[in-house]
């Protein structure tokens, strides 16, 4: 086949006219263009009047021999680049020589456990899914009940329960990654229900309405494929002989198994100890802490399209800033026409996330704006070091927004002038629970306080003072990494020390998102595998 790079088409014109547009591209008859399609689609913004779309694709030409089809790449010039192209192959390793007399375990149905269960489902190797909070079904109408001012549940809420914190964190499927695997765990998500394009969008997005009906689709599959899931099942030791892995301690019982892959999520600080207190080799790690900046989705979509037209063609436009500094302030896990919500796992305590739906459909737009810190360098080497910050400082946003999941929110342009909100101050905020102005600098590390401090002018600079208009800052924001790493052989995927341990994902400290939590997770799956033959071959 043939890729063909860097060919633009302006955002008004449809993907239909991409096989015209081929043909030209390559001096062809239409008729002569074989099979195609998309690799790459990406938004070229650096105009804001004249959008484009970059498109990057693989086309057959059946009717050309290899060496013709090597001349039209001879004839590539700038911008658009031609060459021979052939996929990755995805790696499906055949089953290894150790018998596995007992089930694999899989701890977590986030997007590390899920598609690691799939993929030991698809080979025959019969999972068994543990998670500590409800199905999704009951997940969902929970969380709705505590937004409205219920009860906090430690074990169901927006962090645990299945499809994990991955389930409600917005449904971005931006990854820095590329090759089979990647395309694999996105072609599974598109069979479980999510849209065709996400496969080749630059920037793709299920939205937060859509992943618990691709959670949901997933353990269907693994369940027809012969896997297990139990839920409201929270592991609580490790059962270990001369260092291998026998059995999992839960609240459910004694679990007989000699693989465990362990997805426990970023927030399962309970099990860190746990693990820590069992002798798993943990290490801290840097990790990111700020706050939230939430404007009118509006006044974004003003500043980013030069032309009223591309609001009905692309939707509600997104943003991505960085401020250099001593650290560097940047946004994160932008969320446009979305809402501010709790990212809250353990009672007595509130921290702050973002989320929208697939039509983007709210009047607010929300980002992270966060630093990235070295646990170390402000509390010590300890394994735990960034939970016990993390910890510190979402009791403090509890007990001072009045210990009742009350959102802490401040003016960014008061925060920048340190000047205190006036009490009882009404704030435009998105979220849902009810909101409290409070001096934001009481719930950061000063050196971060400092940071967002110096780097929001910078940002707002960049935008030409459109930025800090009308933004309110609301948080603390510090669940969008893991502060821990649990150690790994590179090759085995095994925790040194744990044989059968198979620690994924995010709260792992390997993945930084939907994507690369489950390829991760995949990899592991795939190791097991090669490591092992299922009993009941």
């Amino acid at each position: 086949m043939l890729r063909i790079t860097n060919l633009r088409l302006p955002v008004e014109q449809p993907e239909d006219a991409l096989p015209e547009v081929l043909s030209k591209t390559l001096g062809i008859p239409r008729a002569e263009l074989g099979t195609w399609r998309i690799l790459r689609k990406s938004l070229d913004a650096r105009s804001r009047d004249d959008l484009e779309f970059v498109y990057s694709t693989a086309v057959d030409l059946p009717g050309l021999s290899h060496s013709e089809r090597l001349k039209l790449a001879a004839r590539s010039r700038q911008p658009v680049q031609i060459e021979a192209w052939q996929p990755d192959h995805f790696d499906d390793p055949a089953p290894g020589s150790e018998s596995l007399e007992e089930r694999p375990v899989v701890v977590g149905s986030g997007p590390a456990g899920l598609l690691a269960a799939y993929y030991l489902a698809v080979r025959g190797y019969r999972p068994l899914v543990l998670e500590r909070g409800d199905a999704v079904k009951e997940r969902v109408p929970a969380i709705r009940l505590f937004d409205r001012g219920g009860a906090f549940d430690s074990e169901n809420n927006y962090l645990f329960g299945e499809g994990g914190a991955g389930a409600f964190s917005d449904g971005k499927l931006t990854c820095r990654m590329s090759g089979s695997d990647v395309d694999w765990v996105l072609s599974r998500f598109v069979e479980c229900g999510g849209k065709p394009e996400i496969v080749y969008e630059h920037r793709p997005h299920l939205g937060s309405n859509r992943l618990p009906m691709l959670v949901r689709n997933f353990r269907r599959k693994i369940d027809a494929l012969g896997g297990e899931f139990r839920f409201r099942c929270r592991v609580e030791d490790i059962d270990m002989v001369d260092g291998r892995v026998r059995g999992l301690f839960t609240s459910s019982g004694y679990l007989k198994t000699p693989v465990v892959v362990l997805g426990i999520g970023h927030s399962a600080r309970d099990t860190y100890r746990a693990l820590l207190g069992r002798g798993v080799p943990l290490r801290a790690k840097p990790f990111q802490m700020g706050l939230r900046i939430e404007q009118p989705q509006e006044q974004v979509n003003r500043h980013k399209y030069g032309r009223a037209s591309y609001l009905s063609l692309l939707g509600a436009a997104d943003y991505t800033l960085v401020a250099r500094g001593q650290p560097d302030l940047f946004t994160f896990c932008m969320c446009a026409g979305g809402w501010v919500i709790p990212s809250v796992s353990e009672e007595g305590r509130f921290c702050t996330n973002g989320m929208s739906n697939s039509r983007h459909d709210t009047p607010y737009a929300n980002s992270g704006l966060v630093v990235t810190i070295d646990p170390a360098q402000l509390v010590g080497p300890h394994p735990l070091a960034g939970v016990e910050l993390q910890q510190k400082y979402e009791a403090l946003a509890f007990e001072l927004a009045g210990r009742n999941y009350h959102c802490p929110v401040q003016r960014a342009s008061d925060f920048v002038q340190g000047r205190t909100p006036a009490a009882g101050e009404k704030l435009p905020c998105s979220y849902e629970r009810g909101n409290v102005p409070l001096d934001l600098r009481q719930v950061l590390p000063p050196e971060v306080a400092n940071a967002i401090r110096a780097g929001l002018p910078i940002m707002d600079r960049k935008w030409r003072g459109d930025f800090l208009k009308n933004a309110v800052l609301v948080g603390p924001e510090m669940r969008g990494s893991s502060p821990v790493r649990i150690d790994r052989d590179h090759q085995s995927r095994v925790c040194p020390g744990f044989d059968g341990l198979y620690p994924v994902g995010e709260g792992a400290g390997y993945a930084g998102g939907i994507v690369s939590a489950a390829v991760d997770g995949l990899r592991s799956a795939k190791s097991i595998v090669a490591r092992y033959t299922p009993a009941n071959r």
